[in-house]
């Protein structure tokens, strides 16, 4: 019997919020670098200033996800919270090391929900990593697990840079990681056209790292 059940048509804010999380980081790392060569100032507190950039570019991205979806899909909305308040504790506290340090509780956090919920038999996969396309249990099952894996892999690696790298390196592995998320996520695109419901649906996946 063919499915005709009709399907969920791809939210267009992912897409708009990737390119405001770029613009994003393209402000973090440039203000983070006007601070460090341009002023002359130590790498700590360049760190905790630029940090101030991080929570502006954090509601920009909500806001902007709000306006495009008429609501807030989960993980903006988790990460921009996140990144919300380990930025006004970063700045609370003149601390750099508490905003490099949400890099690794927040990858931890989905990694945990993610294959938490393999052996809990739930799919929270579908609300998080978004609607673009309609796929059966078991596809679901595989791609939770390939994203909790990156998410797993994504907090191990940082919490190493941070703690044994200065704050340049980090920095400029934030970057990095923001465009591992993007190709992690294209990646997946043949995977979830090969299992989706309708292979002629356009498939536009969730970047698993959205915000800063």
């Amino acid at each position: 019997m063919t499915d005709t059940s009709p399907q969920t048509p791809p939210k267009k804010g992912s897409g708009i919020r990737t390119l405001v999380d770029f613009g994003a980081l393209l402000a973090f790392v440039g203000w983070y670098a006007f601070l460090r060569w341009g002023r002359g100032i130590e790498g700590d507190e360049a760190m905790v200033q630029a940090t101030w950039v991080l929570m502006g570019a954090s509601f920009i991205a909500l806001a902007v996800g709000w306006i495009a979806e008429k609501r807030l899909a989960w993980m903006p909305a988790i990460t921009g919270g996140f990144a919300l308040v380990f930025g006004i504790l970063t700045v609370v506290y003149h601390d750099p090391s508490i905003i490099k340090i949400k890099v690794t509780v927040l990858n931890g956090f989905f990694a945990a929900v993610l294959l938490g919920s393999l052996f809990a038999g739930r799919l929270p996969a579908k609300a998080i990593l978004g609607e673009a396309i309609e796929m059966d249990d078991k596809a679901w099952r595989h791609l939770t697990l390939r994203y909790g894996l990156y998410f797993t892999a994504c907090a191990v690696v940082n919490e190493i840079v941070w703690r044994t790298q200065s704050n340049d390196f980090w920095v400029a592995f934030k970057g990095v990681l923001f465009f591992a998320g993007v190709a992690f996520a294209i990646a997946n695109v043949p995977f979830m056209m090969k299992h989706g419901r309708d292979p002629n649906a356009p498939v536009v996946p969730e970047p698993p790292d959205t915000g800063m």
